[in-house]
């Protein structure tokens, strides 16, 4: 007498080449963005109010100058406590960060997680043309995780 597969049918493996694992896949195409003459108190509203950590900055072109975070928020607080000085008429253009490392939207996601961890940064924006297209933040990678679960890991 024969043996029969008791393994039952199997499911088509899904190729690598389909799963989606570029940054521009995952990147935030819809994006708060600031130009450089707002002053912070706007940024702080906007931050409260989207429930975002930071946002780039950028020019009518849509070109990226800088980018501007919570903690550049804060820092202005301090310092305009500390040496009591008024807060208005502040822009951010005093206050961001104008050298602003980005990534490219065809990086891998997992390089992009590893560039995560060694630049200890929370967002990198994506420039294409010298215009802005995207932003991949760290909760974006952790949403690709999520998707990718149960997939192929491999690159």
């Amino acid at each position: 007498m024969a043996i029969k597969s008791f393994q039952g049918a199997r499911r088509q493996s899904q190729s690598t080449e389909d799963i989606p694992l570029k940054v521009s896949d995952y990147m935030t195409t819809k994006l708060i963005t600031f130009n450089p003459e707002q002053s912070v108190e706007e940024v702080i509203e906007s931050l409260i109010r989207y429930k975002i950590s930071g946002g780039p900055v950028v020019n009518e072109k849509n070109e990226l100058i800088g980018i501007i975070s919570e903690g550049d928020c804060i820092k202005h607080i301090s310092e305009s406590r500390y040496y009591n000085m008024p807060m208005e008429n502040n822009t951010i253009e005093n206050r961001m960060v104008r050298n602003v490392e980005t990534i490219d939207g065809n990086m891998n996601i997992f390089d992009a997680a590893n560039k995560f961890l060694s630049d200890k940064r929370r967002r990198f924006p994506i420039v294409e043309n010298g215009k802005l297209v995207g932003q991949i933040s760290q909760k974006d990678i952790l949403k690709a995780t999520v998707k990718l679960k149960g997939q192929q890991w491999g690159k």
